[in-house]
């Protein structure tokens, strides 16, 4: 019993370092073709969906991971040539290679990709949208600006913090299970924590600020999701 438990750990923390990298591989390719945050999150997003209901083994990754690119720039209304996208995702994974040409290795990877949608869209259900926290945090940082103080606001970085927190939790498929306005407030929440910042008369208020934002949401929910970050943190030190 002990020998299959320490198989499937040793099974599951590969999978779990498998996709962190493959999600840094889209968060790279990302940057390189200038995509908006939102479609970095819906690519991932679209990646984390298909591995939730299929097997890592039975799929090339990183091929899932430039289809959930192209297929997120559709998605989100950011055109994107797949040129473009098969280029820049090649050279990441081939970085001492010269940069690839049109020619056979080229148009396979183009079929692939454009088979790999056809895929990936029918394991999503004919529903790749999905709802993202963007939203909701952009509501919150804008309401929690007008609280406080505005020096404490202008010289502490919460604003630039709790962005990288939102896109640092697509590494993990953290997005499938918290809700966006869960995940919107726990980042600020633990932005705040991180700081040591307070939200001015919140212990004289009768409903806590997080609660105002999220009505549905419990510390209980913020905690899990704090864990999860910091583990998803620590998992960047192992990879």
């Amino acid at each position: 019993m002990e020998t299959v438990r320490s198989k499937k750990e040793s099974t599951d923390s590969t999978r779990t370092k498998t996709h962190f990298k493959v999600a840094q591989y889209i968060m790279e390719a990302a940057v390189k073709l200038q995509l908006e945050s939102v479609t970095t999150a819906a690519a991932c997003t679209i990646y984390h969906r298909f591995f939730s209901v299929c097997e890592l083994s039975n799929y090339d990754p990183h091929l899932i991971g430039a289809t959930a690119i192209y297929l997120a720039t559709k998605v989100e209304e950011q055109p994107c040539k797949l040129r473009d996208i098969i280029n820049v995702c090649y050279r990441i994974l081939h970085r001492k290679e010269q940069p690839l040409e049109v020619g056979k290795t080229y148009w396979e990877l183009r079929e692939s990709i454009v088979n790999c949608e056809l895929l990936v869209i029918r394991f999503l259900k004919y529903n790749p949208k999905v709802t993202l926290p963007h939203k909701y945090l952009v509501h919150y940082l804008k309401s929690l600006r007008d609280w406080m103080d505005l020096e404490v606001w202008n010289t502490v970085p919460l604003c630039s913090t709790a962005w990288a927190m939102l896109r640092d939790s697509y590494h993990c498929d953290m997005c499938l299970r918290a809700k966006p306005q869960h995940l919107a407030v726990s980042v600020l929440y633990f932005t705040l924590q991180c700081y040591g910042v307070e939200v001015p008369l919140n212990d004289q208020a009768k409903v806590p600020w997080w609660k105002v934002f999220s009505e549905d949401i419990t510390e209980e929910d913020i905690r899990s999701i704090i864990e999860e970050l910091i583990d998803m943190y620590e998992m960047e030190a192992k990879v």
